[in-house]
This record gives structure tokens, C-alpha cells and sequence, in this order.
């Protein structure tokens, strides 16, 4: 499925358009709507997959696009806050700690230690949301339904499964790779910044190809048919 995943945002006669468009949403990121509208085409790409559609989604109904990638962005939100609230709370224990000792040594380490388990446990929560939050998202994708983000009954098979950890595993090594990629890049000034969001956003295609073939294979999603489009019209 890796050799598919790294052809798959080119099975299109206009996938350079694509990737360009998907670049250029990336370099306005700091515009924070473009980033939802990513979110979104993803979105697509995990609900034509899951279907068994080859042929990477193009950039149009925008409007659409824009909502559904701010969900998306929601749930990705929700999951991470968790992990950020704790490494905020053991963090502002531990200097509060060390505050509260008046500087003396003891009150030192022990704030340090309560600041360092903090943020232990933040790292490790923060790692299981980011295994979480591909199969959330498809199970958005498949349902159109927000509160599907959060069904446990349903996404915790899916979790466990060592098809999905697989799949999760080789997604995470796509997006990997093009992080390496774009450090090598980033050696000429500009030119890692410029082509890396290209670069990230085809891997992100890729990757998210392989989290959407694989929650259609386990989640049993019926395969399109022709000339159907899958998702277009999300529910709110």
C-alpha cells in the first residue's frame, strides 16, 4: 500500500494543479481559513478512499470544503486539548512550587519533577491523540456526522486492530519522510519553506490515502459506484 499511497495524488491528468493549489493553501496558512480548506480536501481524499475511488478529489465547492475542514479541525482540536491542559497544569504546578519554596533547592527539583512528569504524560497523551485522530476524522468522513468523531463503540475496534496500527505506522512514515525532505531543503534559504508546502501537502495526500483505504477495508464501507461522489454535501 506504500508504493500506491506515493502515486496516488498523481492518478489524475491535473494532479500537478492540485498540488499546487494544496501548496499554495499552504503557505497561507497563517490565514488560518486556508488551513481548513486542506483539512477538508483531506477529508476527500479519506471519504473517496474508503469507497475504493483510485482517482485523487479536486479543489472545487469550496465553500463546502471550508466547512467541513473547520469540523475536521475541531475534532483534531478536541483531542488535542487534553494533552495541552495537562502539560499546562503540572507546568504551572511546578513553577508555582518552586515559587511557593521561596528558591530553596528542594522546592527546585520538586517543581522541575512535577513540571518534567507533566509533561511525560502530555508527550504520551499527545502521541495516543495523534493515533486517534485519523480514524475520528474518517469516521466523520464516513458518517457526516460530528458526534461520530467521538463514537468509542465504534472507533475502538478500529483502534486496536493491528491493520489500522499498521496503516497508522506507515501514514506516520510518508509524513516523516517529507519532514526530512523539507529539513534537507531547508539547507538554501526559502527553498525548504517554498517547496516544502508542496512537498507536505502531497505527503499529507498520500498518507491520508493510506488511513481511508484501510478504514474501507475494516470499517466494510460500501465501494462507489461509478460516477457516484462520495461526501460532497457534509451534514452539520
Amino acid at each position: 500500500m506504500l508504493s500506491e499511497s506515493i502515486n496516488y495524488p498523481r492518478n489524475d491528468e491535473d494532479w500537478v494543479k492540485t498540488v499546487l493549489i494544496g501548496g499554495v493553501l499552504g503557505l497561507l496558512s497563517f490565514l488560518i481559513v486556508p488551513t481548513f480548506i486542506v483539512i477538508g480536501y483531506l477529508l476527500r481524499v479519506v471519504r473517496a478512499t474508503m469507497h475504493g475511488d483510485e482517482e485523487p478529489p479536486v479543489f472545487d465547492d469550496w465553500g463546502d470544503m471550508t466547512i467541513d475542514g473547520l469540523k475536521g479541525f475541531v475534532i483534531a482540536f478536541v483531542y488535542g486539548l487534553i494533552p495541552a491542559i495537562i502539560a499546562g497544569v503540572f507546568g504551572f504546578a511546578g513553577i508555582m512550587g518552586a515559587v511557593a519554596g521561596n528558591g530553596s533547592q528542594t522546592a527546585g527539583i520538586f517543581g522541575g519533577i512535577v513540571a518534567l512528569v507533566g509533561l511525560l504524560l502530555a508527550l504520551v497523551l499527545g502521541l495516543l491523540a495523534a493515533y486517534i485522530i485519523p480514524a475520528a476524522l474518517s469516521n466523520y468522513a464516513e458518517t457526516d456526522r460530528l458526534g461520530a468523531a467521538f463514537d468509542f463503540g465504534t472507533l475502538r475496534p478500529i483502534l486496536m486492530s493491528g491493520k489500522y496500527a499498521t496503516a497508522w505506522l506507515m501514514a506516520f512514515a510518508v509524513l516523516f519522510a517529507s519532514s526530512i525532505l523539507v529539513g534537507v531543503l531547508n539547507v538554501i534559504p526559502l527553498l525548504g519553506f517554498v517547496v516544502g508546502a508542496f512537498v507536505t501537502f502531497y505527503a499529507a495526500v498520500a498518507a491520508y490515502y493510506i488511513i481511508g483505504t484501510t478504514w474501507g477495508e475494516l470499517h466494510d464501507v460500501e465501494m462507489m459506484e461509478e460516477g457516484d461522489m462520495p461526501g460532497e454535501q457534509p451534514a452539520v
